[in-house]
């Protein structure tokens, strides 16, 4: 099934499909990525959101399906140059400093150092710069990925589990910076297990259980469907799975 062609889609995923062992992980996964929006993959763990941005990023493959960007076939050899996939629980550079990391990661893409300097005063990540990367806290590991994702260049961003590690504090002082992008040029994709962050985030969402979709739309739109006015987004999910 294709997803419908809206006036601003940027991203298109079409009958995405991939098994594992004659398991599926993605059955049929149909949706578009509307330009300068946040969109939240929404699911319990094992509904086969890492898997969708893998696939989407094109870092795994899959059997069957078609990425587009703005209606044009998107291979994944091109991918790279469009998508930036953060993953989660990884730490780049294990050994570096933090404050080289970001150097190196910012000369690769000409950024200057009043523009890294900016980054990292944005993200709060000034008090580990100093600090070599296996030796950040949780907290500051997801800093230092969201410095990376805001020093790379790339049009649409893909972030797994991008509030992991911080606190309700920490995730209320950086969910502005989310919006901040995607109000300028940038467009996200989440992945977000904490539906009350999700639902302060994002604009739309792809609602996901074993590897299938069960719902796409804004908030309003899933009450609606759902008949539940002031249903929040757990309801809304568990209604419709």
């Amino acid at each position: 099934m294709n997803a419908p062609t809206h006036p601003r889609s940027l991203l298109q995923v079409t009958s995405l499909r991939k098994t594992y062992a004659g398991q599926p992980a993605l059955a049929d996964v149909s949706f578009d990525v509307r330009r300068n929006e946040v969109l939240g993959l929404i699911g319990p763990n094992g509904a086969g959101k890492t898997t969708l941005l893998e696939g989407i990023a094109g870092l795994l493959p899959v059997d069957s399906g078609a990425v587009t960007w703005e209606g044009v076939p998107l291979p994944p050899v091109r991918r790279r140059s469009l998508l930036f996939y953060l993953p989660h629980g990884v730490r780049p550079w294990n050994d570096q400093y933090v404050s080289r990391v970001l150097g190196f990661f910012g000369g690769v893409y000409r950024r200057s150092q009043r523009q890294i300097a900016g980054v990292v005063e944005s993200v709060g990540l000034a008090p580990a710069l100093n600090k070599r990367v296996l030796a950040l806290s949780k907290g500051y590991m997801r800093r230092l990925i969201w410095a990376l994702a805001l020093l790379a260049p790339h049009p649409l961003l893909l972030m797994d589990e991008p509030f992991d590690g911080f606190d309700l504090k920490q995730t209320g002082e950086m969910t502005p910076l989310l919006r901040g992008l995607s109000s300028g040029d940038r467009t996200l994709v989440l992945s977000i297990h904490q539906l009350r962050d999700a639902e302060i985030v994002c604009d739309r969402f792809v609602l996901l259980s074993a590897g299938r979709v069960c719902g796409i739309g804004t908030l309003d739109e899933l009450r609606a469907r759902t008949n539940q006015a002031c249903g929040g987004l757990e309801e809304v999910f568990l209604a419709l799975t």
